[in-house]
């Protein structure tokens, strides 16, 4: 069977003689689209008492054991779906950067959870020693690049370091050596037995892989992802999915929602699937015996998500916006986000662009007011690369890369140094002023967008 997409499968459902056909099926993608998708697969093939599940962790799955079970017959009737989730199966150093741009991102969301799994996932395709306090320090940059495919981050890497110490402490290192995809090859070309399922679902997978070919040309590949980025079309496609999952979880309440409330939680829920469905169904809830929900109920009950919001913040700033740059700083604040991690948001993003600007006035590689996409990706960022430094803040998707660029070129570096340095003096109020924090960082944006005479 080919690939194909999420939006394919109900149609595969309903052919029983290609359900019976299967024996390895891949999920790759977001991930709580992943789950749905294998949920419904796995109803299709189990449901009714017509067979069983065994739920695998690929966290601390020993995929030889995996394979021995797929060979095995089993007494029970019916089909036999072995559903391993967080599959590790299909990393490679092609995928690596992206598992560590992963867990880098949970990380400085505060969420550990999946900034754990990403970091647990890295050590076990680079085999990093799990016995040392500092195991992601102690890697010299050359061997890093050998393990991994990519250049070492430079700055502090304690946060990795404790992330997989406390990973193996609760044994949530993924087990197992070896690459035994060629023996799952082997296995299901030669023929597993015919009640055994197995299903596979990966956030992050090299399409390059054997296995996963072997997926597509003999087995059943689901592409579960969807666009990243702020485009139209990523936003477009993003809203899609949410309005999906929006529309699904209101029809098991027999609710509505007014039309100008889609935008509303969009707005202030994201791109988070997970987050979509629960605020639904608390919305649902608070309405009662009401049949629809309409915006009010969204004001009171649904808050912004603190990345997305930071996220916005920096949009708003870096577009001088000041009006919205103050709307979403309140929100932000009545959402109880604290106003040092505004100010590191905030540093984090004033710092990259004084880096960006300080590249671009070197003579070379040259930087030109008007390059385009094609010319960065092209020879401008391979040249930048081909130097060595500052190889942390180059990875990345190349179009993200360009726009952060572009932005930079708006601002002299002055101007980026004297943000930095009333951040510093914000920071030092927060700290040690009996001044309130709501007031200290609206002044410290009024002193930052109100116009500025040449520096």
């Amino acid at each position: 069977m080919p690939l194909i997409k999420r939006n394919e499968l109900p149609a595969l459902l309903n052919d029983d003689v290609k359900l019976k056909e299967l024996s390895i099926v891949l999920f790759f993608g977001e991930r709580y689209l992943c789950k749905e998708a294998a949920d419904q697969l796995q109803e299709a093939l189990t449901g009714d008492g017509k067979g069983a599940v065994h739920p695998i962790d690929g966290d601390q799955e020993d995929q030889g054991q995996t394979l021995s079970k797929l060979l095995s017959f089993s007494l029970l009737p019916g089909r036999q779906v072995y559903r391993v989730s967080d599959s590790r199966i299909f990393h490679s150093k092609t995928v690596a950067s992206t598992i560590w741009d992963k867990a880098q991102q949970s990380n400085e969301a505060g969420k550990p959870a999946p900034a754990m799994r990403h970091i647990g996932a890295l050590a076990r395709l680079g085999n990093i020693d799990i016995e040392s306090q500092t195991p992601f320090s102690e890697v010299s940059g050359s061997q890093w690049e050998k393990l991994f495919g990519f250049a070492k981050p430079s700055g502090n890497l304690n946060w990795a370091d404790s992330l997989l110490v406390q990973a193996v402490g609760t044994g949530k290192l993924p087990r197992g050596g070896g690459n035994i995809t060629e023996k799952y090859i082997d296995a299901f070309s030669s023929g597993i037995p015919s009640q055994n399922v197995l299903m596979l679902s990966a956030e992050t997978v090299d399409k390059r892989q054997r296995l996963f070919t072997f997926i597509k040309k003999e087995g059943l590949v689901i592409d579960c992802s969807v666009a990243t980025g702020a485009s139209k079309a990523a936003q477009d496609a993003q809203k899609d999915v949410i309005r999906e999952m929006m529309q699904k979880t209101l029809a098991e309440f027999n609710k509505t929602i007014e039309p100008k409330a889609l935008e509303i939680f969009f707005e202030r829920v994201g791109f988070h699937p997970v987050a979509a469905v629960t605020e639904m169904e608390k919305l649902a809830h608070y309405v009662g015996d009401r049949q629809q929900i309409v915006a009010e109920d969204l004001e009171e009950m649904v808050g912004r998500s603190r990345e997305d919001a930071l996220f916005e913040l920096t949009d708003a700033f870096g577009k001088r916006q000041l009006g919205r740059t103050l709307t979403i700083l309140n929100r932000l604040q009545d959402n109880g986000t604290h106003g040092l991690a505004i100010l590191a948001t905030l540093r984090n993003y004033i710092r990259k662009l004084l880096i960006f600007r300080s590249i671009q006035l070197q003579p070379a590689p040259a930087w030109h007011s008007g390059m385009n996409a094609k010319q960065f990706q092209g020879s401008y960022l391979p040249a930048l690369k081909e130097h060595g430094e500052w190889s942390d803040l180059l990875t990345g998707h190349p179009y993200a890369l360009f726009m952060s660029f572009t932005k930079a070129a708006e601002f002299s570096c002055p101007q980026l140094k004297y943000w930095l340095t009333l951040l510093l003096e914000a920071e030092f109020r927060l700290k040690g002023s009996p001044i309130p924090q709501h007031i200290v960082l609206e002044e410290l944006f009024l002193a930052m967008l109100k116009p500025q005479k040449s520096r």
